[in-house]
């Protein structure tokens, strides 16, 4: 059975046309820099996923730029979209712009997507006013009801707060609050990954025994090694390659800030070439 290939999309911070994010960063440029190359490597990707802050600061204007930017390339690579609610995004302007619904401020946005087998779940963890994370006693239930059905290819969990530690303060103390309680309503279900975004640095641990997978950030990144005392971001962008396997899922971050090429080669060269090597020391 081949693979499913999802690619995560994180802390895109789009704002208005002609507005920068910390008046230095093009984040609409990032986007459309990464989808473009999404289209033209030629590969097939199952599913966008979207997972949070996907607007600056709520401003619907926004979340028009991300659809008109989004739709026409998941056509293009006849992928699923799946928008995930993050911190910095505002429930209402959300609904309406990226999911064609009315929605209650107070009431998290949360929705199940199958595709090819595989199920998507995105969890709402975001509190309206406030940075960090949680999720309801009401969601939890939910998720546990959900998951008591296997999918056939399993689960791929989305939630925008890391239930994890982080070792830079800030996003330490901004991450789910009560893992504990997601952990118990994961056990035994047929969750094969945990995949977050909001630290702005790609990480990874588990919880429950569950792989967690923390994306790079589409906008900038936030250093993890800083100087003692110092908090700060650096200009950067990239996505998450997530391959399902019936093995397991492999996540695998992907660099898109501009570089020059270090080599271009045919990959069938290269690969004869290894076999050959491989050959040789027996």
């Amino acid at each position: 059975m081949n693979a499913i290939t999802i690619v995560q999309l994180t802390d895109i911070h789009l704002r208005p046309e002609g507005e920068l994010v910390h008046g230095t960063v093009d984040t609409f440029a990032a986007l459309r820099r990464t989808l473009d190359r999404l289209v033209a490597a030629g590969r097939r990707v199952d599913a966008l996923v979207l997972s949070g802050d996907l607007a600056d600061n709520g401003a619907p204007e926004a979340y028009r730029r991300l659809r008109a930017a989004v739709t026409p390339a998941a056509d293009a690579l006849d992928a699923e979209i799946v928008y995930a609610m993050g911190n910095h995004d505002e429930r209402v302007a959300f609904a309406a712009r990226l999911l064609d619904r009315t929605a209650d401020p107070d009431t998290p946005l949360d929705h199940v997507v199958d595709v090819r087998g595989l199920r998507i779940i995105a969890l709402d963890s975001t509190i309206p006013g406030r940075h960090h994370g949680r999720l309801t006693e009401t969601q939890l239930d939910g998720l546990a009801a959900e998951l008591r059905t296997p999918a056939p290819r399993g689960t791929l969990l989305v939630v925008h707060h890391p239930p994890i530690p982080s070792p830079v303060a800030g996003p330490d103390l901004l991450r789910l609050h009560r893992p504990d309680l997601l952990a118990e309503a994961l056990t035994g279900s047929d969750v094969r990954m945990i995949v977050c975004g909001h630290n702005h640095s790609t990480a990874a641990g588990a919880l429950a025994g569950i792989p967690v997978w923390i994306g790079p950030a589409l906008s900038y990144r936030v250093d993890p090694f800083a100087p003692a005392g110092r908090h700060r971001g650096f200009a950067g962008s990239g996505f998450s390659r997530i391959d399902v396997t019936a093995a397991g899922a492999v996540a695998t971050a992907v660099e898109t800030t501009p570089a020059p090429p270090v080599y271009d080669r045919d990959e069938q060269e290269i690969l004869d070439q290894l076999a050959a090597l491989g050959a040789e020391r027996g």
